[in-house]
């Protein structure tokens, strides 16, 4: 069991506070990433919510919720990689997520559940760090390229705090739990404005102890003066840091360099 790193959620309070929180914001199919033993799972049986998709990785997990969730419930449960599958098998309409992320792969697994066009919430814990830098606003000491990307196509509100003893074994960390829903601050014009968007962010904070104008000489080896222009076209100053920009400037100078970078 320890394999995979697991620490399974056992304080009821917080368990309670994640369900509420599935059921209040809840349209269409559900689908829970990296059930463990169930807690949330069962918790959201006990409440009546029945017929959705459970994604473990860990075989020996899986195989336990196989033997130990009732079959009235009518779960589908996947032994897979969560990262791995195709989620192709969701049907039309609205789709709700929740998961205690395993904290190695939570950025990765939450940009694969914004990628889903069909996405109504989820009810996601992070690491408390992480959940932070998902929130942060610019200039402040979170701030970096994930909060960007997050920001530009969702919002995140906080259900609640959650400490190192509400799990078995405990981490070294705190927790935090948000509902993510898919409203950001970008309405991008086309699918190559949001791709040249993305790397514009990586690129520059790959540099954030330069100025986004050297991050991009040293990146796309243009002539300084023309990507200058472009950075003024954009409302970009020319002294500006990768952690001054926010989603909506990081989206114009993405246009702004279209046909010079991109």
């Amino acid at each position: 069991m320890r394999k995979y790193g697991q620490h399974f959620l056992v304080n009821k309070g917080i368990i309670d506070k994640i369900t509420d929180a599935v059921i209040d914001n809840m349209e269409g199919s559900l689908v829970e990433i990296g059930p463990g033993k169930g807690a949330i799972t069962t918790a959201l049986l006990e409440r009546g919510v029945n017929n959705f998709t459970l994604i473990e990785i860990d075989p020996e997990m899986a195989s336990y919720l196989k033997s130990n969730l009732p079959e009235y419930a009518e779960l589908e449960i996947k032994n897979n990689d969560f990262l791995k599958e195709d989620l192709s098998f969701l049907p039309e309409g609205p789709v709700t997520f929740v998961s205690n992320l395993p904290y190695i792969d939570a950025a990765e697994i939450l940009l694969k559940v914004l990628s889903v066009p069909s996405l109504h919430s989820a009810v996601f814990m992070f690491q408390r760090e992480q959940a932070q830098r998902l929130i942060a606003k610019p200039e402040s000491k979170h701030y970096g390229p994930l909060s960007v990307l997050f920001q530009a196509s969702a919002s995140a509100r906080s259900i609640c705090r959650v400490s190192p003893g509400s799990f078995n074994p405990p981490p070294k960390v705190d927790s935090e739990v948000l509902l993510i829903t898919p409203v950001g601050q970008i309405e991008f014009k086309s699918d190559k404005h949001k791709a040249d968007f993305t790397a514009l962010v990586k690129s520059v904070f790959a540099y954030r102890r330069k100025t986004v104008l050297n991050a991009l000489c040293e990146v796309f080896k243009k002539d300084k003066e023309l990507l200058g222009r472009a950075l003024q076209k954009a409302g970009v100053k020319i002294s500006a840091r990768a952690e001054e920009l926010s989603p909506r400037k990081y989206a114009d100078l993405a246009l702004a360099l279209d046909g010079i970078i991109f």
